[in-house]
């Protein structure tokens, strides 16, 4: 993806570690990066699954924020394949449990991926 359409504010990008697609969000995840969440769903779609959406960054998410990262979820499981969320703060689960999805999708928490732990529920 193009980094220059990043905004200083927040942003979305996608590598790739451990032949997984990483999906990275950093700052403030919200309407403002429609036109980015669509340029990398359809990156995604094209490359496929495994997905890891790295949330560790985000300061800030709103329900546009939210709804990416079920798209993300919904692609990995119509591809027969997976999409876990990696180092979600309090604030990205606080938000599933609010809509009701807290466990919907599966977390890994860790320094990096080749430490990570899945984990089935986020740490209290």
């Amino acid at each position: 993806m193009n980094h220059d359409d990043q905004t200083d504010d927040g942003g979305i990008d996608i590598g790739e570690s451990d032949g997984r697609a990483t999906v990275r969000l950093w700052g403030e995840i919200d309407a403002s990066l429609r036109d980015q969440a669509s340029a990398a769903m359809v990156e995604l779609a094209t490359r496929g699954g495994p997905y890891v959406v790295d949330v560790a960054g985000v300061t800030f998410i709103d329900s546009s924020g939210i709804a990416f990262i079920l798209q993300l979820h919904r692609l990995a499981i119509e591809e027969g394949s997976t999409a876990i969320l990696r180092d979600p703060p309090g604030l990205v689960t606080d938000m599933l449990e609010l809509i009701g999805l807290t466990g919907a999708i599966p977390l890994e928490f860790g320094v990096d991926g080749d430490d990570a732990v899945d984990l089935a529920a986020a740490p209290a």
